[in-house]
């Protein structure tokens, strides 16, 4: 599992500022803030790159919120950009890259995946 799904601890407030701070940003980490979401903020410079990951059971939505750049997601590549949303479904192979936007800018919401009705 990603570094972005592992426990952090809990927030003092339920509100959390997420345009500060560094390059990556934990936003909520999960139990106890959550009952399994976890978020954050990632900023990448011009050929940065995430790198290639999965979430396991968890699905993603990230929010890009400036620049662009692409997405690969099971080896088929996306080109993204600032005012959109992307969805990554669990056990899903994927990687962000800014190839050379100033900065790319996303927030990313990891959330335990379940059936509908089930969980």
């Amino acid at each position: 599992m990603c570094d972005c799904c592992e426990d952090k601890p809990a927030a003092a407030s339920p509100v959390v500022r997420w345009s500060d701070g560094p390059a990556r940003l934990t936003l909520l980490g999960g139990p106890p803030e959550t009952s399994g979401m976890r978020s954050g903020r990632m900023d990448l410079g011009p050929g940065e790159e995430v790198g290639l990951h999965n979430t396991g059971t968890y699905e993603e939505a990230l929010v890009i919120v400036e620049g662009s750049g692409v997405a690969e997601l099971a080896g088929v590549t996306i080109p993204i950009e600032a005012g959109q949303l992307l969805y990554v479904p669990p056990r899903t192979p994927h990687n962000i890259r800014n190839i050379r936007a100033p900065r790319l800018r996303y927030l990313y919401i990891v959330a335990p995946a379940f059936q509908s009705g089930k969980r």
